[in-house]
């Protein structure tokens, strides 16, 4: 059967170009990423990905490590080759700590593990586009602002505001009060929060993020109405009360 080519991107949206060659997950994350609100093109094969980028043009780049024709690190290096700014992000089910050395080492701005999470992915390619855009981009899925109580919690400037009190937040501050915010009067699940903005779910990081949330509550204890809750062997959840 004769393969059909990539749609042209909307050019109205942010624009992913997915590399995979499994057909049911290149399809499960096609459909996944267009309900998130960005257009995209699947490719099952390194060489018909870069006749694809040298014809549209992409915010992102999403590649499978193991494919044919061309695998994903070779796409990668000959991408790097003409742009230096369009962000890659490898998937893959290579685990092997040279493997994800190589991926960096080549330009690659994150490295996904198979199996990971349709949420995980969303918001690993959220924080790629902010770094990309200098925390400019509008994400679609997500707003600029969120009311908590009597704060307001601006993230791109990653102001925290209460009255005419002002607290500046640092990157990682501001990242994990975003995904509370995201995750409102719901479970966080450490997991998913040091993946997302540690990179890694070890020991070290998780007394880490342990701290950042300490500096949180305080940032918010002002406000009743606002709480972040220990949900005992899940996570957090941000308690907000209208």
């Amino acid at each position: 059967m004769k393969s059909q080519m990539p749609e042209t991107p909307d050019p109205g949206l942010q624009r992913v170009l997915l590399l995979e060659d499994d057909a049911n997950l290149g399809f499960v994350l096609q459909e996944h990423l267009q309900m998130q609100g960005y257009a995209v093109t699947l490719c099952t094969n390194g060489n018909e990905g870069m006749n694809s980028f040298r014809s549209n043009g992409f915010d992102l780049c999403l590649v499978d490590v193991m494919m044919p024709k061309m695998d994903g690190f070779t796409f990668a290096r000959e991408l790097r080759r003409k742009d230096d700014r369009t962000p890659i992000i490898f998937l893959t089910a290579k685990s092997l700590k040279e493997d994800r050395i190589e991926g960096f080492r080549i330009g690659c701005d994150d490295y996904v593990t198979k199996p990971f999470s349709m949420e995980e992915l969303t918001l690993r390619i959220q924080a790629v586009l902010r770094r990309s855009r200098g925390g400019a981009v509008e994400e679609t899925p997500s707003p600029d602002m969120f009311t908590l109580g009597s704060f307001t919690f601006e993230v791109a400037p990653q102001v925290l505001r209460r009255g005419g009190v002002e607290q500046r937040l640092t990157s990682r501050e501001a990242d994990l009060l975003r995904l509370l915010c995201l995750h409102r009067n719901r479970v966080l699940e450490r997991e998913l929060a040091l993946k997302s903005i540690w990179g890694r779910d070890t020991f070290f990081n998780g007394r880490s993020m342990d701290v950042f949330i300490s500096r949180l509550r305080k940032y918010l204890q002002s406000d009743p109405r606002v709480e972040i809750m220990n949900v005992h062997g899940k996570g957090f959840k941000l308690m907000v009360q209208e």
